[in-house]
């Protein structure tokens, strides 16, 4: 297992990896339809999002966090 200090990383490496995933198939879908080039777009457009999307919300998540802790109140 993976040590729970690792938590937020590994939160992050797999949120973008998903959120990646279906935004780009989303995008690509919507520009060239269900193509035979498709799979191989999709592939594509999801590794170059992805590249960007994990260090983003390394950097994003915890200004989130922050942001939320102060738009919320515990009950």
């Amino acid at each position: 297992m993976i040590p729970a200090r690792f938590a937020p990383v590994l939160f992050s490496f797999i949120l973008s990896l998903l959120m990646s995933c279906l935004v780009s198939g989303i995008a690509t879908y919507n520009a060239i339809g269900l193509s035979e080039a498709f799979v191989v777009s999709w592939i594509m457009a999801w590794l170059k999002s992805w590249l960007v999307a994990f260090p983003a919300i390394l950097v994003i998540a915890p200004m989130t966090r922050k942001l939320v802790g102060k738009l919320t109140v515990s009950t």
